[in-house]
């Protein structure tokens, strides 16, 4: 005791020897346990009595010898194992395997517990497996990557998926077992041993049944069926297998069911694309937008299709002879087509501009083969101002105008129309045959808005040159009606100026 009246313990002046079997006995205690947890027989064991055993293993620097005769007696079992579920056959075969699996995860938790020490004493600073990480890459090894199971769990499960594709029911639970004991030994394996294996056969099954889809069905069908088929795999995947596969195995069945064979299936004769632009298929169409926008490509494929069956019917259209003779039924059937196909890209592409552009584009091709679309616009147009519009509404009257400036927005010579314009205005004004002033400013105004202000300079000074005129002529008829009065002028210069005042409030009206 020292002089302060505390007590110091004093080391000990030799080491503790141990006995030179120590290892060796302790690791058959530990073995044994290993062996008992392994087979189901943990309950008489002393896990309390277990752990110092490893932890004195170690203490003592016996960390090698316990690691490798875990690895040794793990591995002896799992063998066993591999022998016992390879030697099941038929619709069991998976089952026993999920079954010993789970065991296997079991077990391993009861004997990290007891290696907990030896985990982070020893195997962390030699950069070895953790008694986890070791029971996984194992089972890895020797049993799931055993030749003949490797190559029966892939045949089971790929069986099983291609007889619920075919519409039989099979045991989801087992083969969501099975994918996630193939992700939890680690993502290469499901990749390597499941995954890729799936994806080839999704595409050969797809492949098949994309001719047979063809051979039997319509355009509408094909596509209503070809969803399903998305909408089950998208399902597929969430109920049993990983995320991780969703999107390579869905655009496998895009690319066999849509990509290969977009060209043949909207062009079906009687049923394709053509057919649904023709009558009005808004529902069918929408469902080749929302299918061909999946597919690189696709709607611009979809597009052009669009586009070409446009151009061809317009071409008939403006190139028809009867209809040359015939104007208003010329101008009217090219409104009818723009209202038509605007439609159908307003309820089915989704407003889609790419879309809008390409009809936009159609209709200034097809428009412009025909040297007096310019002529025939005007003539419309007259037709309307004279008479056509007679009792319409504001908004009727806007309408009207707003859909003739949708063809003309896509004459290429635009002053061609400017001449017969002007033409027609002047026969209008002159005869005072126009429905309304407010008609013709309105439709002066949507010109100099589109081309411009020089594109309509002359036309509105003709407007603005026949109101001065009407002004002046109803001034002077009020001039002459107040001399007529006071008695200056005789009453039939009255009547001789009425012919001249009686056209300009023709003009007015």
């Amino acid at each position: 005791m020292s002089g302060r009246g505390k007590f110091r313990i004093e080391p000990f002046k030799h080491r503790v020897e141990l006995d030179a079997q120590y290892a060796e006995k302790t690791w058959k205690i530990l073995k044994d346990a290993i062996h008992e947890i392994n087979h189901r027989n943990a309950s008489g064991l002393s896990f309390e009595e277990l752990y110092r055993n490893a932890y004195n293993m170690v203490l003592h620097r016996h960390g090698k010898a316990l690691y490798d005769g875990l690895v040794e007696t793990v591995t002896e079992h799992l063998r066993e194992i591999a022998a016992a579920v390879d030697g099941v056959q038929g619709d069991h075969f998976l089952t026993e395997l999920e079954r010993r699996w789970q065991d296997h995860t079991k077990s391993m938790q009861m004997i990290r517990d007891i290696l907990m020490y030896m985990d982070r004493i020893y195997v962390q600073p030699h950069s070895l497996k953790t008694v986890h990480d070791l029971g996984l890459a194992l089972w890895r090894d020797h049993v799931m990557r055993s030749p003949s199971i490797k190559a029966r769990v892939q045949a089971a499960v790929l069986g099983a998926i291609t007889r619920e594709r075919n519409g039989e029911q099979i045991n989801q639970s087992l083969v969501r077992a099975v994918s996630s004991m193939l992700m939890d030994l680690g993502e290469d394996v499901y990749v390597r041993d499941f995954e890729e294996p799936f994806v080839a056969t999704t595409v050969e099954f797809y492949r098949s049944e994309a001719q047979t889809f063809l051979a039997s069905s319509d355009c509408a069908d094909y596509l209503r069926r070809s969803e399903a088929r998305l909408e089950e795999e998208h399902r597929r995947v969430k109920e049993y297998l990983n995320a991780r596969t969703e999107s390579r195995v869905v655009l496998r069945v895009e690319e066999e069911l849509l990509s290969r064979q977009m060209r043949a299936v909207l062009g079906m004769a009687n049923s394709g694309l053509e057919t649904m632009l023709r009558d009005d298929k808004h529902d069918q169409l929408a469902l080749v937008y929302t299918l061909f926008k999946r597919v690189d490509g696709g709607l611009a494929a979809v597009k052009e299709m669009m586009a070409e069956h446009v151009r061809s019917e317009g071409k008939t259209l403006v190139m028809d002879p009867e209809k040359g003779k015939e104007p208003m039924e010329y101008i009217e059937g090219l409104l009818r087509m723009k209202a038509k196909y605007a439609a159908a890209i307003k309820a089915s592409f989704a407003s889609d501009r790419n879309f809008v552009n390409a009809l936009h584009q159609s209709f200034e091709h097809f428009l412009n083969l025909n040297t007096r679309s310019p002529e025939y616009i005007s003539l419309y147009v007259d037709d309307k101002l004279r008479r056509g519009l007679k009792g319409a509404s504001e908004e009727e009257i806007e309408s009207v105008l707003d859909r003739v400036m949708t063809l003309f927005r896509f004459l290429q010579e635009k002053d061609v129309f400017e001449k017969y314009y002007k033409q027609h205005l002047a026969k209008r004004l002159l005869g005072g045959r126009t429905t309304s002033d407010d008609a013709e400013k309105s439709f002066i105004l949507k010109l100099k808005t589109e081309c411009g202000y020089q594109f309509t300079s002359k036309i509105e000074g003709m407007f603005n040159d026949m109101r001065t005129s009407r002004d002046t002529m109803s001034a002077f008829r009020s001039h002459l009606e107040e001399q007529a009065k006071s008695g200056i002028v005789p009453m039939d210069a009255v009547a001789a100026a009425a012919p001249a005042s009686a056209t300009a409030q023709g003009a007015a009206a």
